[in-house]
């Protein structure tokens, strides 16, 4: 159904609930199921957060300039990344990371144009340090690369099945949408992503799927064109 995606993955979905770190058995089974999307034929880019190591938001950084750890948690973003990378190589596919932060021992530099060129030539893509600047998360990086990329949708993938009145987690009867707009996410104020990803992804007509990692094989049946989870629309 989907020609190019962008995928957005969590810091904390690759710590499999431990809380920290990275577990090595759920990755090497987002990495097989990202294989399996690559076997479609979808073209894929990937950004990944850091938040089981560190986020500039956290309360571990509560004392610390928000620049500095903005930073930090950038970097954590790339050990993510450097990590998926190695999964997806296991599996015999290609796969690129481009870091926003220039570090050419492990990850090459950002650059559109070879972005577009390793999706073109059928590579997978990990994007890392998120946008390069602080003040910025990754769901902000996920929506500018979707957008950069010329994605077809922009998928973002957590550990709930979708979008909910209320968080499904402290909420028992929290009901989940099936579809809603960019401008009800932002009257309802869910928080299903920060106020500049969700308006520059409104602005730019970027279509969105939230859907649950939880269960096997969801990415690819979100690149089909099976309904889970919630779609959200410009």
């Amino acid at each position: 159904m989907y020609k190019r995606v962008l995928l957005k993955l969590s810091g904390e979905a690759l710590a499999a609930g431990a809380g920290f770190g990275i577990d090595a058995v759920f990755i090497h089974k987002v990495a097989a199921e990202i294989a399996a999307v690559h076997a479609l034929g979808c073209e894929m880019g990937i950004v990944v957060g850091g938040g089981n190591f560190f986020r500039g938001v956290a309360q571990q950084a509560i004392d610390m300039d928000r620049v500095a750890a903005d930073h930090m948690g950038m970097l954590s973003t790339v050990i993510n990344a450097i990590a998926l990378q190695d999964a997806i190589e296991k599996l015999g596919l290609f796969c690129r990371v481009m870091s926003a932060i220039e570090m050419h021992q492990v990850a090459e530099p950002y650059i559109r144009r070879r972005a577009m060129r390793h999706l073109e030539k059928g590579r997978i893509v990990i994007f890392a340090a998120g946008t390069g600047n602080p003040f910025f998360s990754t769901d902000t990086a996920a929506s500018l690369r979707a957008m950069e990329m010329k994605a077809d949708i922009l998928l973002k993938a957590t550990s709930v099945d979708g979008i909910y009145t209320a968080d499904p987690k402290k909420v028992l009867d929290a009901t989940r949408y099936e579809q809603i707009s960019y401008n009800d996410i932002l009257r309802l104020d869910l928080k299903v992503m920060d106020t500049t990803a969700v308006s520059l992804c409104r602005d730019n007509n970027m279509p969105m799927m939230v859907f649950s990692m939880r269960e096997e094989g969801n990415i690819a049946r979100v690149i089909s064109g099976e309904k889970l989870g919630t779609l959200v629309t410009p």
